[in-house]
C-alpha cells in the first residue's frame, strides 16, 4: 500500500502526512461494478483513490440514475467530503468503473489534518473545485446539449478514465447513465457510427473522435 500511496499522492502531500494515511487509513478494494456506497449509507470515511475509477451517480424518485463525474487514481469524491464532515446520509452512489483499490481516512483524522497540514486543505479546497466544476458542466449538458452530443461527451469520458478507446458497455448500461431509454442510445449510436465518429460492435464501442 505504501509504494501506491507515493505513486498516487507523493506530489501532494509531505512524507509525514504519507505515513500518517498509511497508518490510519483502511484500505479497501472493489471489483469493477461493485457499490462502495450506496445512496442512504453513513459515510464514516474520506476516500483516496490508489488505482482504477469510480463513477458517482445521482438517483431521482423513480429510481433512475444519472452519472455525475468520474473520480480517477490521485481524486477524491467531494459529495462524500461533504457527507462525512455535516455526519450526513451519502446523497450519491459511487461505484467501481474498473477494478479499484483505495483508502478510507476516518473523519476524526480528515478534521485533525485540516488544522496541521496545509496540503491536505489545500487537496480538499480544490478537490471540492473540481468535482463542482464537473458537476456544473454535468448540468450544462443536460440543459444545452443535444442528446447527441452528450452521448459523444459521454464515451469521450468513459474512454479517458479506462485508458481504452474502446467502451466496453451495453447500450442498456450506457441509457442508465445518461439517465434516458436504450432505444434512444441505439438511435443515436447509429447515427454517430454513420458519422464516423464511433464503430460499433458487440457490447462493445471504439471512439474514434477522441
Amino acid at each position: 500500500m505504501q509504494s501506491e500511496l507515493q505513486e498516487a499522492y507523493g506530489f501532494l502531500f509531505e512524507k509525514e502526512l504519507l505515513e500518517e494515511i498509511a497508518e490510519t487509513g483502511t484500505l479497501k478494494k472493489a471489483a469493477a461494478g461493485e457499490k462502495i456506497i450506496e445512496i442512504g449509507d453513513y459515510v464514516t470515511g474520506m476516500p483516496l483513490l490508489l488505482r482504477g475509477a469510480v463513477k458517482i451517480l445521482r438517483e431521482d424518485k423513480d429510481g433512475d440514475e444519472l452519472l455525475l463525474y468520474f473520480i480517477e487514481r490521485g481524486d477524491t469524491c467531494a459529495m462524500t467530503l461533504n457527507c462525512c464532515m455535516g455526519r450526513t446520509k451519502s446523497e450519491i452512489r459511487a461505484v467501481a468503473e474498473r477494478d479499484t483499490s483505495l483508502i478510507m481516512i476516518p473523519v476524526s483524522k480528515m478534521e485533525e489534518w485540516t488544522a496541521r497540514y496545509k496540503s491536505w486543505r489545500n487537496f480538499v479546497f480544490e478537490s471540492y473545485h473540481s468535482r463542482l466544476s464537473e458537476m456544473l458542466d454535468a448540468i450544462d449538458a443536460i440543459a444545452f446539449l443535444n442528446m447527441d452530443e452528450r452521448l459523444m461527451r459521454y464515451l469521450r469520458d468513459k474512454a479517458k478514465v479506462n485508458r481504452d478507446e474502446v467502451v466496453h458497455s451495453t447500450h442498456q448500461q450506457i441509457a442508465y447513465d445518461m439517465h434516458t431509454s436504450r432505444v434512444v442510445v441505439s438511435r443515436l449510436l447509429k447515427k454517430l457510427e454513420i458519422e464516423k465518429k464511433i464503430s460499433l460492435q458487440r457490447n462493445q464501442i471504439k471512439v474514434i473522435d477522441l
